[in-house]
Formats: C-alpha cells, structure tokens, sequence
C-alpha cells in the first residue's frame, strides 16, 4: 500500500485552484487502488502556529518550558510522523507575493529539526527521509517560470531547498501558471497541470 501525504495550504478556501487539483490528485489515486491511504493536513484552513521565542526550543531542541512549548512539540512530533510515513508527497503551494504561503513556511518550520529530519556530519547536512516522491502544485496569477518573471521566484527555489534538506529530491514541479490572464487561459492552464499530476502520479499505489 503506498502512503501518501497532501499538504494543502492556500488561504482562499473552495475557490483555491491547488485545492482544486490536488483533490483531483487524491480521486485518481483512489480509482486507481481504493486502498491507498491519504493523510490530508490542510494548513490552509487550520495552520501551523508560527514560531516564537517560547516554542523556538522545543522545536530545534525538545526544551519544554510552558504549554505552549509542549503543544508545539507535540504538533511537530505529529507532523514529522505523517512525513515520514509517506512515500509519496503533494504539496499545494500558491504563489503569494512571490513565494509560498506563510502557513508552508510555518509547517516546514515544524518538520526541518535537526537529528530528526536531517543531521550535519563532517561531510555537511544530511537528509534523513531519503526515498520519498514529492509532486509540488504550484498556482500563480503570472509567469514566473520563465521570461522575467523568472528573477522574481522565490517560491520554487525556496521549497526546492527545503524539500531537499530533509533529503527528498525526487521533486516534480507541476505548475499551473498565467491564472490572471483570462477565464480561457485559466482554464488551459488548470487542464495541463492535471494532465502532468496524473503523468506523476504512480500507476497503481
């Protein structure tokens, strides 16, 4: 059975087009093995608390000091688990304002901890969930993977990284991209990155 994780994170609600695709994403995978597991952790709708200076180290070092830290551990522990049982992971990541939304930050905040996700050795960082699949959707009103819109992503690279970090660096960048450009081109740029989801997805969980 193949596990897989959907992050979902835009702030827009049913009208969020990575919503829209990767719900899509999750139906084909059931059609296709109604066994698979699908965990969904939407961060949109219900995010992950921002780091302060009371749960900055329980995160980074599992010191307790007040509730709030233990919450705070307790929320990433969880959300490590989820990461780590997944072999396959989708991301829905809107572009806002150049990058992704502030509730993926938070979340990569909570699962990038040290000797949990990744290590340094003398040879440098070490990524500590290797073999995992990862399909980011990437939505934005403009061009941005191309053309001079292209200086200004900070999106693709910044999760890149991450993702890779923690050692997953098999990433397929689905974008659906010129949202903003019209109702027909919209509507193209939504059917082709479908079409490129259902190509990455695994034929049978």
């Amino acid at each position: 059975m193949t596990n897989v994780l959907i992050i979902d994170s835009a702030a827009t609600g049913e009208a969020s087009v990575s919503r829209k695709l990767t719900r899509e994403a999750a139906e084909r995978l059931q059609r296709r093995d109604p066994s698979v597991r699908i965990v969904l952790r939407d961060i949109g709708a219900a995010p992950v608390p921002h780091l302060n200076e009371r749960t900055v180290p329980a995160i980074r070092a599992g010191v307790v000091e007040s509730e709030e830290a233990g919450q705070a551990l307790a929320l990433s522990d969880e959300l490590v688990a989820e990461l780590r049982e997944a072999d396959l992971i989708i991301l829905g990541a809107p572009m806002y304002n150049f990058g992704m939304p502030s509730t993926l930050k938070a979340w990569f905040d909570h699962v990038l901890r040290a000797r949990v996700t990744f290590r340094y050795t003398e040879a440098g960082p070490e990524g500590l969930l290797k073999g995992k699949k990862a399909i980011v959707v990437e939505t934005r009103a403009g061009l941005y993977s191309e053309g001079p819109g292209a200086a200004m992503d900070s999106q693709e690279p910044h999760i890149r990284t991450l993702l890779g970090f923690m050692g997953i660096d098999d990433v397929a960048f689905v974008r659906a991209e010129k949202l903003a450009f019209g109702p027909e081109v919209a509507e193209a740029a939504v059917a082709a990155a479908a079409e490129t989801i259902d190509e990455e997805l695994p034929l049978a969980a």
